[in-house]
């Protein structure tokens, strides 16, 4: 008997940015099993049947209306710009606060961009995570004080609510999606596919506006290279600084101006992620995986991946070797 698809439902909205409305339908359109089947099944809804206005030149046409939230498994909003989030301060207007009432309990809700606004006015952020694109990320933050807002991320997970900052960063958070429900090899997959990367360095504080560097002004792009291939090695921050050429206290801060992070964090996650590759595509023990993703002991893998995951490292494994092929038999 086959499973049913995880069914994925997309709210446009009048005024939706038609980039952002497309990321939902073709990242989980290219998710398929090792089988080549579809894991996800995509709709798109408008508030009801019919035109909706875009940020473009065109209008979309969708077939249904509201009504279909109450079937989702998962609902994306993309952003409006005709729901102005300067405006809402804790208000809906009726008909999305109609739709989003629709919403099963137990649905995974996610918001791309300045959607974050209707899940904060909704009230569906009190005390949880979240973000928004990178200009507007103060205003969330003064109009819904009980948000905690994080502005240097490119998206935020709290299990059943998600959210992205701005635009492109649907993406990584679809993708990340992808990836929590599959396991990385059919999310990188889908990256591949995309012609993007399966995951992107750092947070969105890279992307904010900042003065231009002066003539010759150095960058840490070459020694976060230099550290990727070293990661099973101790990194000192003193010696990544000696490697780039700066002070401690200028790479720290160059560091952090450039990726969002401060150079721990960043090598941390770097090796949670080499640590998840490990778990999911090979059958080594808790220890071998430790020292080659750069944890030392399996102590303190256990450590980085409950912190960051939520999940030990074999209950990590045993959720995604489903998705693998089984280890090649000895010869």
């Amino acid at each position: 008997m086959t499973a049913a698809l995880h069914h994925v439902v997309v709210l446009a909205l009048d005024g939706v940015i038609t980039f952002e409305l497309g990321i939902p339908g073709r990242i989980f359109d290219m998710a398929r099993d090792r089988d080549g089947r579809r894991l996800y099944q995509v709709t798109t809804c408008g508030l009801r049947p019919g035109a909706v206005r875009t940020t473009s030149d065109f209008d979309v046409h969708v077939r249904h209306g509201m009504e279909r939230i109450a079937e989702a498994d998962t609902v994306v909003i993309p952003a409006s710009h005709e729901i102005d989030p300067s405006y809402l301060e804790g208000r809906l207007p009726e008909p999305v606060a109609d739709a989003l009432a629709l919403i099963r309990p137990g649905t995974r809700i996610v918001s791309i961009c300045t959607a974050s606004f209707l899940l904060a006015a909704a009230g569906l952020l009190d005390g949880r995570p979240a973000t928004t694109h990178w200009m507007s990320t103060e205003r969330l933050q003064r109009l819904y004080p009980k948000v905690k807002v994080d502005p240097g991320v490119l998206y935020t997970d709290d299990g059943d609510i998600l959210t992205s900052a701005g635009v492109a960063a649907g993406i990584d958070l679809c993708l990340h999606i992808v990836r929590r429900d599959h396991g990385s090899e059919v999310a990188n997959k889908v990256a591949r596919r995309s012609v993007v990367p399966p995951w992107r360095d750092g947070g969105q504080a890279q992307y904010i506006e900042h003065p231009l560097p002066g003539p010759g002004t150095a960058s840490t792009a070459a020694t976060r290279s230099w550290m990727l291939a070293h990661l099973t090695e101790p990194l000192p921050l003193a010696g990544l600084a000696g490697h780039a050429n700066m002070s401690v206290r200028t790479f720290t801060r160059r560091f952090r101006d450039e990726v969002g992070q401060t150079p721990g964090q960043w090598i941390t996650g770097q090796r949670v992620e080499l640590a998840r590759r490990l778990l999911e595509t090979t059958d080594l023990p808790a220890e071998q995986v430790a020292r080659k993703a750069g944890f030392g002991t399996s102590a303190s893998l256990r450590k980085h991946l409950q912190g960051s995951l939520g999940i030990p490292p074999m209950a990590y494994r045993r959720t995604f070797r489903g998705e693998l092929k089984p280890p090649a038999a000895a010869s």
